[in-house]
């Protein structure tokens, strides 16, 4: 590295970092700096040095570009395990994602004792079509054994562009079975819905993307419509769900809630401060609610189950969900990149931080097996369940007494 890109990029690290820097003297100096500035000055000249020293000698060339980028992940990455650095295509997935399609094999994965398995196809997929099952174990993309532990780096390697390919091994009965793919744009529907019995209905909501809370809506009008008039009560499964956009969560709340505040956020921007409250209009009608949650219920999950439940409008049922109390904002940088960066903490409307917590659910009910994957496959096997049963008794119970009220 040239004596001239040293001293420009010290510069630039100095003006990012918000201390004044005055040529003279030698080569910088530092003018009349206060202590916080001498030390942020030396650590400006650490960050010189060491991508001096690993420019010249790590034993393979790296160009600046890729190591300030890298330095940038670090950075923004080891603020807090939510935060992170996002490059064009990191940032384009994202948006895309909020809009509940993505591009991909459409299959729908989830950690389970530290193997990558696979929970759904979704219908009319590639991957529905090639024949991936529910319960086959993902082992290996495109011949890359598949680590635990790695999720994120799965999905990573299952996204691409339209039309390419790739091969996905999974083992299935002790066999290994691989399937070679075509990715295509895969439009997820967020929301899940069944009739339980003529009077209660059942919705999941996988995730919280910008049309959850229309489809919840349009799910519960449509189970109203086969019931053949207003629900009786509502069970509202969020187990697995690991968040998405707030707004969305606060939409959903909306959805059930008459008045009262949502979610406040605190932060240390005017913008990361704020309260969202309901509307008037309960698409129940003050029905009964069940919500089920378990440790896989996070952020904007955590944000409807804490509102439903801080409002006594539903019981939660399940084991304590996950605990991010945390909202995170995407900032838009030059040339299509951006970063994600935790600007806030929320708390619910009786003023708790589930952040590390959770919510603990008004009914405690372990998972037993099979209870995680209800309806995840569109198959409700009840009469198997008997922990749902005995939750779906106790709607029963509530809706009954509810009736009795009015």
């Amino acid at each position: 590295m040239s004596l001239k890109t040293r001293t420009i990029l010290v510069i630039v690290i100095g003006v990012v970092m918000g201390f004044s820097l005055s040529i003279g003297g030698g080569l910088l100096s530092a003018s009349k700096p206060a202590t916080k500035e001498e030390l942020a000055w030396e650590q400006a000249q650490l960050f010189a040095e060491v991508l001096e020293h690993v420019k010249r000698d790590y034993f393979e060339p790296i160009d600046d570009a890729t190591l300030l980028e890298n330095a940038i992940r670090g950075m923004v990455g080891d603020l807090d395990p939510h935060s992170e650095y996002l490059d064009a295509n990191e940032y384009r997935d994202i948006r895309i994602s909020t809009t509940g399609s993505y591009t991909g094999v459409g299959i729908e994965v989830a950690e389970i004792n530290n193997t990558i398995r696979v929970i759904s196809p979704i219908a009319g997929s590639p991957a529905a079509r090639s024949g991936i099952r529910s319960g086959d174990e993902l082992v290996a993309v495109d011949g890359l054994a598949i680590e635990g532990g790695r999720l994120k780096d799965t999905m990573g390697r299952l996204r691409g562009q339209p039309g390419s390919r790739v091969t996905l091994a999974v083992l299935r009965d002790g066999a290994v079975i691989e399937h070679e793919l075509q990715r295509q744009i895969i439009s997820v529907a967020s929301v899940h819905k069944e009739l339980l019995n003529p009077s209660y209905g059942y919705v999941r909501v996988s995730q919280f993307s910008d049309n959850t809370a229309h489809e919840l809506s349009l799910a519960v009008d449509e189970l109203q419509e086969a019931y053949g008039g207003m629900l009786h009560g509502l069970v509202l499964d969020l187990r697995n769900n690991p968040g998405g956009v707030l707004d969305s969560a606060v939409d959903v709340s909306d959805l059930f809630l008459d008045s009262g505040v949502i979610v406040t956020a605190d932060g240390r921007s005017m913008e990361s401060r704020f309260t969202r409250s309901a509307h008037r209009g309960d698409i129940l009608d003050g029905a009964s609610m069940m919500v089920l949650v378990n440790g896989g219920s996070a952020s904007a999950s955590e944000i409807v189950a804490g509102a439903l439940q801080d409002h006594n409008r539903a019981t939660i049922i399940g084991t304590a969900t996950f605990g991010k109390g945390l909202v995170q904002t995407v900032v838009p940088l030059s040339r299509g990149r951006a970063i994600k960066l935790t600007t806030s903490r929320y708390y619910t409307p009786s003023g708790d931080s589930i952040h590390g917590i959770g919510i603990t659910p008004d009914v405690l009910v372990e998972e037993a097996p099979g209870f995680p994957d209800l309806s995840l496959s569109g198959n409700l096997d009840r009469e198997a369940d008997s922990q749902l049963a005995e939750a779906l008794e106790q709607l029963q119970t509530r809706a009954v007494m509810h009736s009795n009220a009015r």
